[in-house]
């Protein structure tokens, strides 16, 4: 975890990284940033948020949008008519059974509409500051398997078995840190393997094929 670390300087964080960061990790963006990315390419994420957060703020705000409005703002991230009525009915949720503040606990988030463990996890790391959560999405599950860190076959089973696979010191920090590496070297098809400062100690476990493009990709800097 000290190598990724050091490793992920200056490689493009993941969109809700993004979002969270620059909104001070409000939990209502941070929520419906992380229900928009599931199965979406991070750049349509980041855009489909801005727009919708540029046009509405708070759960009053976007619950008092119409369906088709959500549809339209969020589009073209995947699912996004089903996207949209779970934005809408979580943010009405949030306002008539949660006094229009997010609930901090896994239990309430999770009832939610649209919510689960994944994104639930996430707002409480980046917005609660939960230090005993961890957030598995795909890149989690696919290169802690990869790893041998464990040996499941979904997310869920993954999270379970990273608490007792991982120091406790570490679980804030293994979904920036491996959805970051994910994207940028261990990527599902052909991962930079060459470039991978774990693969001294990386059984590659599922890989048949790597890529020949040794080095990650950068986040340029403006001043």
């Amino acid at each position: 975890m000290e190598s990724l670390a050091r490793a992920i300087t200056g490689l493009e964080l993941p969109a809700v990284e993004k979002i969270a960061e620059s909104q001070e990790e409000d939990p209502v963006q941070v929520l419906i940033a992380t229900a928009l990315s599931a199965r979406t390419q991070d750049a349509t994420t980041l855009a489909a948020s801005t727009r919708l957060f540029r046009r509405a703020r708070t759960p009053q705000t976007i619950a008092a949008l119409s369906v088709r409005e959500i549809e339209r703002l969020i589009y073209p991230v995947s699912f996004y008519r089903h996207k949209a009525r779970y934005v809408k009915a979580a943010c009405r949720m949030i306002v008539e059974k949660f006094g229009g503040r997010v609930p901090g606990t896994m239990e309430e988030l999770t009832t939610l509409p649209g919510v689960g463990r994944k994104t639930a996890n996430l707002v409480l790391i980046l917005s609660f500051k939960s230090q005993r959560n961890i957030c598995v999405d795909t890149h989690v599950h696919r290169i802690s398997n990869r790893l041998g860190w464990v040996r499941t076959r979904t997310p869920e089973d993954t999270e379970l078995s990273l608490y007792e696979a991982t120091d406790s010191r570490w679980w804030p920090y293994i979904n920036l840190y491996l959805v970051t590496w994910g994207q940028n070297v261990c990527r599902p098809v052909y991962p930079k393997c060459s470039a991978c400062v774990l693969r001294p100690q990386c059984p590659q476990r599922g890989v048949t094929r790597v890529s020949k493009d040794a080095a990650p990709h950068r986040a340029e800097r403006t001043a």
